[in-house]
């Protein structure tokens, strides 16, 4: 603290007289206007700058590179033996890059399409059983007996028996078992 006194006292006092205190008068008054901030747009320009340096312009080169000196596929004959794959159909050398490293394969999203129409039709079959179902209830004035023992547990259960009989029976050696 100390210091800082002493120093003060070294330090020539400036009197702001005459035009500069004039002013600075004038900017500290009412001039300053109060305005919203251009952060958001300077951000974005700054993103839109970046993003066309990095992106488009690298693009723009690489397919002028294509147009130029690659250019569009013509037609020619398929030599014998030789399967042509699903990407040498397209004609502009960068849709043939797409469709080879982008895309999925168009014979596996066919078979996705025909995976999908067939558990559709699994689905409106079983619905078209169950209503069958229902109304056959509502016609003989049934309804679900929750004491039931479904058919494949009972066919289940005679394996299962089946098999200990069998055991049991070369165990003691009778030949006279008799299936079902």
């Amino acid at each position: 603290m100390v210091v800082w006194s002493s120093l003060c006292k070294l330090t020539p006092r400036i009197a702001f007289h005459g035009t500069r205190n004039n002013v600075l008068q004038r900017y500290m008054s009412n001039e300053f206007r109060i305005q919203p901030s251009r952060w958001q747009w300077h951000k974005f320009k700054d993103y839109l700058h970046f993003y066309v340096m990095v992106g488009l312009i690298p693009i723009g080169l690489i397919l002028g590179y294509s147009n130029i000196f690659v250019g569009p596929a013509t037609l020619a004959e398929i030599p014998e033996g030789y399967v042509p794959k699903y990407w040498e159909y397209y004609q502009h050398p960068f849709t043939r890059f797409l469709a080879r490293y982008c895309f999925p394969i168009p014979q596996q999203e066919y078979e996705k399409f025909l995976h999908h129409i067939y558990e559709e039709e699994e689905k409106r079959q079983l619905r078209l059983l169950q209503k069958k179902i229902l109304q056959k209830m509502g016609e003989r004035g049934d309804y679900q007996g929750y004491y039931y023992r479904p058919y494949t547990e009972v066919i289940k259960g005679r394996r299962v028996n089946k098999e200990l009989e069998d055991e049991r029976s070369k165990k003691a050696g009778n030949s006279d078992f008799v299936e079902f």
